[in-house]
């Protein structure tokens, strides 16, 4: 049995063994915008992809560096190679959670050139669970305890066709991509 996957794009990547030259922003577009948030327990499909591309858009509205929007773009780009684990669970899964630390520290290598300052990881998460409260909230009627979080930018958690959220995520990727 091979110790690889074949993604989309035909590359056999190790999931064990990330190697930068295997990642391609095709792949990563291609399947996030396969992949549903909250494991499918949603009202309606939505996709990482779209959940990526909102962290990205509210992260260029409150005026954050290049740098850190493409974080948020790329923040849940392990999900296409390792599936989604919903945040409860994920937090009992050690391995997993290093894995998927992994999988980052090569992708922002690629793409971003460097790892993330301290500060930059906090606007990161900030940004990611402000939008889960909204997941939350929309996408499940959930209610939380937490104050509503200020939003910088509109953004829509309504279904979109998978072919347009790659397209989009592909298109903000080569916006904020500093070759």
């Amino acid at each position: 049995m091979a110790d690889y996957i074949t993604t989309y794009g035909g590359t056999h990547f190790y999931p064990l063994h990330p190697e930068a030259d295997k990642f391609h922003i095709e792949d990563i577009a291609h399947a996030l915008s396969l992949v549903c948030r909250g494991n499918g327990h949603v009202k309606h499909f939505f996709s990482v992809g779209q959940h990526c591309i909102n962290c990205a858009i509210e992260a260029q509205a409150r005026g954050y560096s290049r740098k850190v929007c493409l974080a948020c773009l790329l923040h849940d780009a392990g999900e296409a190679y390792l599936s989604d684990v919903p945040r409860p669970f994920k937090q009992s899964l050690p391995e997993y959670r290093e894995l998927e630390e992994r999988f980052l520290a090569v992708l922002y290598d690629k793409y971003l050139g460097e790892p993330l300052t301290e500060e930059e990881l906090r606007q990161v998460k900030a940004i990611d669970d402000d939008m889960l409260y909204f997941d939350l909230k929309i996408l499940l009627d959930e209610p939380s305890d937490r104050q509503e979080p200020e939003m910088k930018s509109r953004f829509s958690e309504e279904y979109v066709p998978f072919e347009e959220v790659e397209q989009q995520y592909l298109e903000l990727f080569e916006v904020l991509y500093d070759r």
